[in-house]
């Protein structure tokens, strides 16, 4: 998740369990401990290349935020911090802060959509429970208000209160997940897509609007989800799969964009689809701003003209213009029909003439 939520978290779990009296007289130091080792694993974000765009993908969330790192990443965190820490914890005490902010952070990260490697060196599997947005202020920010209140007030209640909170949404997340899911079920069916690979994952910021994606005879179908106490689908749209035979045939597998497309399979958990307005674009399907579309937030570029060495161009696009976000903020609200509606969604009953 976002920095912000993983140092709260961080700092959220050792206030709550140090022995009290110890807490009373080291607030602020086991705060500003556990936070930091809360956020540490996301330093792996400085491995990148300027030659090879697609390097940071393979090394954000894996062996930092591998379970059997944890206890390595801690001390190396304790190392670090108790030169600022010692007049308050003994080292013993700045590492057991440090361990338990930082074994925090890949759980957390695990809950959403994007994918950590929990299981690094043994296995590279993505983890993604699809629990939560990466970004979800209604989360954050109590959290966030508990932890500065435990610190300055030093009382572990006000932190016990936000981990409360906190594992509360994440479990509001799992029961919202499964609705969706039902829904999505549902949606597919009544297409006669009886066998489709459904997947559903949170919208930006909150639970109750979701993106349903799943892949029926080699085509993907995206919908949005709005499941409140009563349930609302957006009809979205469709694309092909990624076929590379049908798609691009040009490319030479023993290139390095062929290696590249490989790696951003792996990467985007295969849900890959070339762009319909850009022919050398790879899209990934998982991720837009507006859940019921196809418009990406990333992809990568092919070229004809690359030589054999020459490595794909990774492309981030963020369209927050106001005409999408009041859309996004209609369908999370609940709104029969979102501005400027499509033909389609009156077509199939989701706007009223």
């Amino acid at each position: 998740m976002d920095p912000i939520t993983q140092g709260a978290l961080g700092a959220a779990l050792p206030q709550s369990v140090v022995n009290s009296t110890e807490f009373k007289r080291k607030a602020l130091t086991v705060t500003w401990v556990g936070c930091l080792a809360g956020m540490a694993p996301d330093l792996d974000v400085v491995i990148q290349s300027t030659t090879d765009p697609l390097l940071f993908l393979e090394y954000h969330r894996q062996f930092t935020h591998a379970l059997i790192f944890i206890p390595i990443g801690a001390l190396i965190c304790a190392a670090v911090f108790h030169r600022w820490a010692r007049q308050h914890l003994s080292f013993k005490s700045t590492y057991l802060v440090s361990l338990l902010g930082f074994a925090t952070h890949a759980i957390l990260d695990a809950c959403t959509t994007y994918g950590t490697q929990l299981y690094w060196p043994f296995s590279d599997t993505r983890v993604a429970w699809n629990t939560i947005a990466v970004v979800d202020p209604l989360a954050t920010l109590p959290l966030l208000a508990l932890v500065i209140v435990s610190a300055i007030r030093s009382n572990q209640w006000y932190a016990r209160i936000g981990l409360l909170w906190f594992l509360c949404y994440l479990t509001a997340g799992w029961v919202q997940r499964d609705r969706a899911d039902t829904v999505a079920q549902a949606l597919a069916q009544s297409r006669g897509h009886n066998s489709a690979n459904i997947s559903v994952k949170p919208g930006f910021a909150n639970l109750l609007l979701w993106k349903s994606v799943y892949e029926f005879e080699q085509r993907y179908y995206v919908d949005a989800i709005r499941v409140g106490l009563e349930t609302r689908h957006y009809t979205g749209d469709s694309v092909a799969k990624l076929d590379l035979k049908r798609d691009l045939p040009w490319l030479d597998p023993d290139s390095q964009q062929s290696v590249d497309l490989e790696r951003f399979r792996w990467f985007s958990m295969d849900y890959l689809a070339l762009d319909p307005t850009r022919e050398d674009f790879v899209i990934d399907m998982r991720y837009s701003i507006l859940p019921n579309e196809i418009k990406p937030l990333w992809g990568i570029v092919l070229s004809r003209q690359a030589a054999e060495s020459d490595h794909v161009a990774f492309i981030s696009l963020r369209d927050t213009s106001p005409p999408r976000l009041a859309k996004l903020w209609a369908m999370m609200t609940g709104e029969t029909c979102i501005p400027e509606p499509s033909e389609r969604d009156l077509a199939n009953g989701n706007c009223d003439p």
